[in-house]
């Protein structure tokens, strides 16, 4: 049986690397704005290199290869996350819902506020797949696939409601998207979204842990079971009392929390809460 760095590497590997961009990509969007050309050009040069290397590794079957397929999946999430919070790939719908929007209305809205950028993720992780398509090396694609699918249903189950969200990291000018998240003490989607992603994780680590398992899908695997389970620990913050945002206070740029907005179990209405203090840039 492999030894426990066999196992322990990979997870601490996808957890600190998961925590240090987006720590990072949080404190770029903050950056004064005659910064932005500069990071822009950086991140997008960054993205092409992670192309370059998803495509270069695809025939590997090394451990090395599912460490570098991992970061360059990130990398290549991370340039979305970037535009998306910079607001240049958003939606065609630039502003707050309308006031009485309710049931498909406020869905159709919702849906235009972030639709540009749905887009972008989902031909993102087609094209990542399409690149990797009969190699052994896979690792990329179901990165950024585990990647989408816990975004869209953290998305999901934000428009449907829950009692926590932390929109203290939210930049300014994409403080109109909290008009869409409703606030309610559960909703139905959640016990499900919850279940899927812990027994996907669950599936991924014992795919991993089989003996006999390739290098590479051990690493790989792995990796991906880590970002599936701080998916899951995630969805319980919208649910609990915590304010995950602490783990990226250092690069928000923000010190005073948001105070927490009331529960309505009967609507999903979304109940403004205050301004929190303006970031830079």
């Amino acid at each position: 049986m492999p030894d426990l760095a066999t196992y322990g590497l990979p997870l601490l590997f996808a957890l600190g690397l998961w925590w240090f961009s987006t720590g990072l990509i949080l404190w770029l969007v903050r950056l004064p704005r005659q910064h932005r050309p500069a990071v822009l050009t950086g991140a997008t040069l960054l993205l092409a290199i992670a192309l370059i290397a998803i495509v270069g590794t695809a025939g590997d079957t090394s451990a090395a290869a599912g460490y570098h397929a991992f970061a360059a999946a990130l990398a290549a999430w991370g340039w979305h996350e970037l535009v998306f919070l910079l607001g240049l790939v958003t939606g065609p719908r630039k502003t707050a819902l309308r006031p009485g929007a309710s049931g498909a209305e406020r869905f159709r809205q919702a849906t235009a506020a972030i639709a540009y950028h749905e887009i972008a993720l989902a031909a993102t992780a087609g094209l990542l797949f399409m690149l990797t398509w009969g190699a052994e090396n896979q690792v990329a694609a179901w990165t950024f696939f585990a990647l989408f699918f816990s975004r869209l249903s953290a998305k999901l189950n934000l428009f449907l409601g829950v009692p926590h969200f932390a929109d203290e990291l939210m930049p300014d000018h994409l403080l109109h998207l909290r008009s869409y998240f409703a606030v309610r003490a559960i909703n139905p989607l959640f016990p499900l979204s919850v279940t899927a992603i812990t027994v996907a994780a669950a599936l991924t680590l014992a795919a991993a842990w089989h003996p006999g398992t390739a290098p590479i899908a051990v690493a790989g695997q792995i990796c991906i079971a880590g970002l599936l389970l701080l998916a899951a620990i995630e969805h319980w913050f919208m649910v609990l009392p915590i304010r995950d945002a602490a783990l990226w206070r250092w690069a928000a740029g923000r010190t005073a929390p948001v105070p927490a907005a009331p529960i309505d179990t009967d609507t999903t209405r979304f109940e403004p809460r205050p301004t929190p203090a303006a970031g830079s840039g």
